[in-house]
């Protein structure tokens, strides 16, 4: 079983690797997939460039689900979206990616830097044993202790840099 540490250490590096997510604001309806832009130098932000008139644009208390490439990692993080359109920030995430959805680049009349500040997580790491593997394809049952690892946090900032 990891320890808090290792599981956010585990949670951004796997949130790098595969930068999806799912993202709803109360009241805002259905929540959507957006393409989450790192900031290791935001401890607990996520930012997304979204719309105007996306349906997070308007901020609010919200939730984020992942669930990375490997299916092998899950977080679900609950916080505040608000608008920050920071130059300086959107220049520093700003990217090839992005550019293929706003067209008028930076200054694109559609564009808003939504950031998203984490306040609370809960993550799962499921790195089921070979035993528990084994245990699945032939019916068997599967023990908690050998599943994998949970984690309730206030912050997901780890104690080193990823």
């Amino acid at each position: 079983m990891a320890d808090n540490r290792e599981i956010k250490q585990t949670f951004w590096k796997k949130l790098a690797d595969s930068p999806f997510v799912m993202l709803g604001v109360e009241g805002g309806g259905h929540h959507e997939p957006l393409t989450a832009q790192l900031d290791q130098d935001q401890v607990d932000t996520l930012f997304f460039f979204v719309g105007k008139d996306n349906r997070a644009a308007g901020g609010g208390k919200g939730m984020v689900q992942f669930v990375s490439k490997g299916h092998d990692f899950f977080a679900c993080l609950s916080g505040t979206a608000r608008i920050d359109n920071d130059f300086a920030q959107i220049d520093k995430l700003w990217n090839s990616q992005v550019e293929a959805w706003f067209p008028g680049g930076k200054d694109d009349p559609n564009l808003a830097l939504l950031r998203f500040d984490i306040d609370s997580a809960e993550m799962w790491e499921t790195d089921i044993s070979l035993a528990g593997r084994v245990k699945m394809l032939f019916g068997g049952t599967i023990r908690s202790d050998g599943s994998g690892s949970h984690a309730k946090v206030d912050t997901t900032a780890e104690s080193t840099p990823r």
